[in-house]
């Protein structure tokens, strides 16, 4: 009902501006015959109109809808165009109440917004003040055709149950909830930017996507700590993690020993402590250790004009103010991986250093020093091929005016 009135009003304010979508969820046997009369209405008022069916995930079936629909609305929304749905005061209500059930912070209780600027698109909500008794009644007025979901007036769903077994008792002790709780949201917005804001200045001050300091981050008061942390660890996400996940990031890795090497997975992230940084790793990036396919020993032969691809990243060779000779270009040489305890002459410093210092000085991840590789002439070391790039090793094969390889992709 209150997606036909939206539709007709669209088309009456924007004609030849609207265009509809019908998203057939296949989740029950007339969802078919629902979409020939929207297509119908759409005809009769000169409305162009695309049905979409969808496939539907296992799992929580209102979360696992909503993602397919909006799946859909995104492979056909067109770039100058704005995503207009038809929630009304009711549904407003209904999300605060439900969302403050599952113990939703301040931005859950924010629910729906008029004007909602996602990344992708934005969405505007036209009706979100106006109350179900007045959409059905303008729609009696207009003599609009609509169809009943049978799935609204379903306990089964949380939303349904919410809307036939809870909302008459409250409104029989109070009157003016609907406009309460939908009021309630609109405050929960405005503090919600607030709080916004403020994470985004720590964020900023404390680091970037991948990572915060924790110098820095433990100067903030506890309540900012918690804001950031949950804003951070949301990354790509719909949601934001739970309260309880926070803590234990916390505890088990912020509040770990310097050298434990703490590691914490919460899907789908990994959150890993080194030295005074948290960081935020896919499953691949920290996983790489066991999925990277390094040889014991290769041969590779260097030219200047074809690229060396390495597990480490893709090398070209650079002239260099001090390198290595000419004479090495086009000859085999050898890669060797780090097995631990190699001691190496690194040019720039004095004397043999344990290459695991190097590493830990560069503040090179542990997860990644799988990667590192020697190169090497017969037995003379050359250099150490790290995920930062390509370290000279001193030896009898520098010179002035030689070349080095140079890492151009990681």
């Amino acid at each position: 009902m209150d997606s036909m009135l939206l539709l007709y009003l669209m088309h009456s304010l924007f004609p030849q501006r609207v265009r509809a979508i019908y998203i057939d969820h296949q989740l029950q046997a007339p969802s078919q015959t629902w979409g020939v009369m929207v297509e119908d209405f759409c005809h009769k008022f000169n409305i162009p109109c695309l049905v979409q069916a969808v496939e539907v995930a296992s799992g929580n079936l209102e979360q696992q809808a909503r993602h397919a629909r909006y799946t859909a609305f995104l492979q056909h929304k067109q770039a100058d165009e704005v995503l207009v749905l038809a929630h009304h005061q009711q549904d407003q209500a209904e999300t605060v109440l439900l969302r403050l059930l599952s113990g939703a912070g301040v931005g859950g209780l924010a629910a729906m917004r008029a004007i909602d600027a996602r990344e992708d698109f934005t969405i505007w909500r036209p009706l979100l003040d106006i109350s179900r008794e007045q959409i059905a009644q303008w729609v009696s007025q207009l003599q609009l055709p609509y169809i009943d979901d049978p799935t609204n007036a379903d306990p089964h769903y949380d939303r349904a149950w919410c809307r036939t077994e809870l909302w008459q008792i409250l409104q029989q002790r109070f009157p003016q909830m609907q406009s309460a709780l939908a009021r309630n949201a609109q405050l929960m917005q405005d503090a919600d930017d607030i709080l916004q804001e403020v994470a985004q200045q720590d964020w900023r001050q404390c680091g970037d996507h991948t990572h915060l300091n924790l110098d820095t981050l433990q100067q903030l008061t506890p309540a900012r700590q918690r804001q950031l942390l949950s804003a951070w660890m949301k990354g790509e996400l719909t949601y934001r993690p739970s309260l309880d996940a926070v803590l234990r990031l916390q505890q088990e890795v912020i509040q770990s020993r310097a050298d434990a090497q703490a590691c914490l997975f919460i899907k789908p992230y990994y959150y890993v402590r080194f030295q005074k940084q948290i960081y935020r790793l896919t499953t691949q990036q920290y996983l790489c250790k066991q999925t990277d396919v390094i040889p014991a020993q290769q041969q590779v032969r260097w030219t200047k004009q074809q690229p060396v691809t390495l597990i480490s990243g893709k090398y070209t060779c650079r002239e260099s103010e001090y390198g290595l000779s000419p004479e090495l270009l086009d000859t085999p040489l050898m890669l060797y991986p780090r097995v631990g305890g190699e001691k190496i002459h690194l040019y720039g410093r004095v004397g043999a250093w344990p290459l695991k210092k190097a590493l830990q000085d560069a503040q090179i991840f542990p997860w990644l020093r799988h990667r590192v590789q020697i190169l090497a002439k017969d037995d003379v070391i050359l250099g150490v091929f790290t995920p930062q790039g390509f370290w000279l090793a001193q030896s009898c094969y520098c010179q002035h005016g030689g070349w080095q390889p140079k890492l151009i992709h990681e």
